[in-house]
């Protein structure tokens, strides 16, 4: 018989079985550090929820017009360094952590980030949230609360992995739900029409169960709501339709409702016409109008007692952003209530509809275009494809009054492409059933009204509108590079947060010596902390003295990861030509995620870690010329690398990149950007000084130029020798000996059916370079050129945008006025 433990021998196995399943230490800390973390979000979340509800009280008593931001992505990152920022609360969870002990960056560490975007148009909308907090609009973002968000990026042998992004396996602290609002949506059936109008019969329901996130303005106490969507299976869900013994199967059966908010669909720039994302677009415009018409409805003068019923006003109280096509079924689906459910007349009905919507447009590629089959609408939204048809009708009835006996024009106007599989262009859906149509740069928007759009720009020309994207200072500076803010502000002071405008002050000091030392040092300083991060997770040591030289971006062919790995293996080449001679040392950073399914991008992937293997292991180079592929590029992982960064890679074909606003976020910590004149590098340029920045490349009118010329990717493959023996060497194997055929396919895209036409700036590209090798040689020049470009980015603050669309699109007015804080009284 063995003899009792000792309470001492207990305590000890106690404790062993309590880290079974514990790897080790490190393990056992991160979920100390966990804890902590929550304790910490908890407690800043109590100092949001007073200002959430104080503010939501102030929209009911004031009644105001009210915005709602539609988009089927909203990339926010992460929460908790952003609300203390805004809150003022820094200093003093600072001063808490240190005095438990704790590392306010590791407690950071822990929060997953919330990757429900894609990339540029889903941290747009954030940015847009921070901004129409902090401007004291009555705004609301409404979207999809994906339960997997875009993946995680794995590099395995050179090659992207995706694993599935489970944000919310801890939990997460920042969102609230509210079934006390849970919405019917309703799919499939059939519609009958009887005298007293349509009714849409035996649909299947999924019930849409929202979550609230607060979002919090700059320091003036008011905290909006970003109200995401979650499919949730009703109760009574298929279990009628199962005889004895099919209970079991029909429970399981739910899951087929609510994987409508299963997993956001990872396309950049690529339209999937899946029947699950068809859903998913209904999905959240049909609960997002339920509650825009609830909150119309009982919104009057803070009283619950009445009910608005004249629709009439609707206009004049709720303005809706389209975020891109995706969220196109607003318009039909506003007819339907208005028409179907509250029985106003088609006229007043569209003439509210119009009046209430707004459409941005974030793309000119055609591959990104949503056209719907006519065939899957008719089968999942029978009454929606009624109206499209009837909205059509009408349209093309005043088209034909309008330019009599012109029949291509008619075709090309329609809502609904003929031609094989009949398809609904959602692109004309949105400008014929909006007040305004904007795109995202001033160059886009001249595309726009030029090519894709011309036709509806000639009948409707007020209609069309610019709105340059922008990006919120308070992540993009404040947060993400205090050193660099704290410089500013001891020059200009703090109000430049609120207005960034104020940065042009900044050009008094271009030639303050101790200014230009203060910036290089914070860029150095910056440089050194990544250099180490770049140890730790990359276990690559690099020479923090050389160029950071960065592009980070949805890897894709128009941005032209490709332009980039030529001036890569030219550079390798010339410094093993001439290993003696004086070499600006670089480090290239390349990041970004490639869809899945896009597998021209995974083999651009596959190169860029191909070449760095072969440059990062020549001897000859050194520390010179060091090439890195950043793994699973998102949110925060950009926060670190662009206040590093000191040259901004934007190389996209002119007339391919609608705006970018990570060209922004660079220009605004202090990089330079090498660009073409695309998308908003053209604005900043203006703002900045185009000698300020290094422009190359073909303009918009030389691409075209080019496509009537017919562009041959030989002649200068023949007439470049530089380039003929960079193509030369992926082809032959040079960076693949152990595959000498993997990059085939990459040199016969390049050489037969570049869409993008590398080749013809790749001269152009190279000589730009070199302007930049010789600048940065004179450290102060340089950051003189890094002064003026800060000093310009005043016009690329979110700010400012969403005060022009304010003003110009939604009615409504900014204001900087502060509300009381909950512990005022009032």
């Amino acid at each position: 018989m063995s003899k009792p433990l000792s309470d001492h021998e207990r305590r000890k196995q106690i404790s062993v079985r309590g880290l079974a399943g514990v790897e080790n230490v490190t393990d056992l800390k991160q979920n100390f550090n966990r804890d902590y973390y929550f304790a910490l979000a908890h407690t800043v979340r109590d100092h949001l929820i007073g200002r959430w509800i104080r503010t939501q009280q102030h929209y009911y008593e004031k009644d105001p017009k009210r915005v709602y931001y539609i988009s089927l992505e909203f990339y926010m990152g992460r929460s908790l360094q952003n609300t203390m920022v805004n809150l003022a609360l820094e200093n003093a969870c600072d001063e808490a952590t240190y005095q438990l002990g704790l590392d306010m960056e590791e407690l950071e560490d822990m929060e997953e980030d919330a990757g429900l975007g894609n990339g540029g148009l889903g941290r747009l909308a954030a940015c847009f949230l921070d901004s129409m907090a902090s401007l004291g609009l009555a705004a609301y973002g409404y979207g999809i609360r994906y339960e997997f968000g875009i993946f995680n990026q794995k590099i395995v042998n050179g090659w992207q992995v995706e694993e599935a992004d489970d944000w919310l396996r801890y939990g997460n602290p920042w969102e609230k739900a509210r079934p006390e609002y849970m919405r019917p949506v309703h799919f499939y059936g059939r519609t009958e029409h009887q005298p007293g109008g349509v009714k849409w019969v035996d649909t299947q329901v999924v019930l849409a169960l929202p979550y609230d996130t607060p979002i919090p303005g700059y320091r003036n106490n008011v905290v909006n709501t970003m109200r995401l969507w979650s499919a949730k299976a009703p109760c009574e869900f298929n279990l009628k339709d199962f005889n004895v013994g099919g209970y079991i199967q029909a429970v399981l059966d739910r899951n087929l409702a609510e994987n409508i908010s299963r997993v956001l669909y990872p396309n950049d720039n690529f339209f999937e016409g899946k029947e699950l994302r068809l859903k998913q677009e209904y999905f959240v415009v049909s609960a997002t109008l339920q509650d825009i018409i609830r909150r119309f409805k009982v919104s009057k003068f803070g009283s619950r007692e009445i009910a608005r019923t004249d629709f009439s006003k609707l206009p004049d109280k709720v303005a809706i952003q389209l975020n891109d096509t995706h969220p196109a079924m607003a318009i039909p689906e506003l007819m339907r209530v208005l028409v179907d459910e509250e029985k106003l007349t088609w006229e007043n009905a569209w003439d509210i509809c119009v009046r209430t919507c707004a459409y941005t447009n974030h793309t000119v590629l055609p591959e990104a275009l949503e056209r719907w089959p006519v065939d899957l609408f008719a089968h999942l939204l029978p009454r929606h494809l009624e109206i499209v048809y009837e909205i059509n009708r009408r349209h093309l009835e005043k088209v034909a009054a309008k330019y009599p006996g012109d029949n291509d024009r008619l075709c090309r106007m329609s809502l609904i492409e003929e031609g094989g599989q009949k398809r609904i262009n959602m692109a004309h859906l949105c400008i014929v059933g909006s007040h305004a149509v904007n795109g995202v740069a001033q160059i886009h928007s001249d595309i726009l009204k030029a090519t894709i759009f011309k036709d509806f720009y000639e009948m409707e020309p007020h209609k069309f509108q610019n709105k340059t994207n922008g990006i919120t200072p308070r992540r993009w500076l404040v947060m993400c590079n205090p050193g660099l803010a704290e410089v500013i502000a001891e020059r200009i002071g703090e109000d430049f947060i609120r207005n960034l405008n104020q940065l042009r002050e900044l050009l008094k000091f271009v030639n303050d010596e101790a200014f230009i030392r203060d910036v290089a040092k914070v860029k150095q300083e910056n440089k050194l902390k990544f250099a180490v991060h770049l140890e730790e997770h990359y276990k690559v040591k690099i020479n923090p003295n050389s160029m950071f030289d960065v592009q980070v971006k949805r890897i894709h062919e128009y941005k032209r990861q490709l332009l980039n790995c030529l001036h890569i293996i030219t550079y390798y080449n010339r410094i093993k030509k001439e290993p003696n001679k004086q070499w600006t040392p670089r480090t290239i950073m390349i990041g970004g995620k490639a869809a899945p399914g896009y597998h021209s991008a995974k083999m651009i992937i596959r190169l860029i870690t191909a070449i760095g293997e072969v440059i990062n292991n020549d001897p000859v180079v050194g520390d010179r010329l060091k090439v890195i592929f950043l793994e699973n590029y998102r949110v925060t992982l950009a926060e670190k690398i662009i206040p590093a960064a000191d040259l901004s890679e934007q190389i996209s074909t002119a007339g391919t990149e609608a705006s970018g606003t990570g060209n922004m976020k660079f220009m605004l910590n202090g990089a330079l950007t090498i660009g073409t004149m695309d998308g908003a590098n053209v604005e900043m340029a203006e703002e900045a000084g185009e000698e300020n920045l290094f422009i190359f490349g073909m303009r918009v009118d030389d691409v075209d130029a080019l496509d009537k010329r017919g562009y041959h990717a030989e002649e200068y493959y023949n007439r470049l020798p530089e380039l003929k023996q960079a193509i030369d060497q992926i082809a032959g194997g040079f960076f693949s000996p152990k595959q000498p055929d993997l990059f085939k396919e990459i040199v016969n895209m390049l050489m037969h059916h570049d869409r993008f036409k590398v080749f013809a700036d790749y001269e152009d590209y190279i000589k730009c370079q070199e302007k930049v090798n010789a600048l940065y040689k004179n450290p102060k020049e340089w950051t003189k050129k890094v002064i003026y470009n800060i000093a310009g980015c005043g016009k690329f603050s979110s700010d400012r945008t969403i005060a022009q669309y304010a003003r110009e699109i939604w009615g409504m007015e900014p204001t900087h006025e502060k509300l009381p804080a909950p512990d005022d009284k009032q």
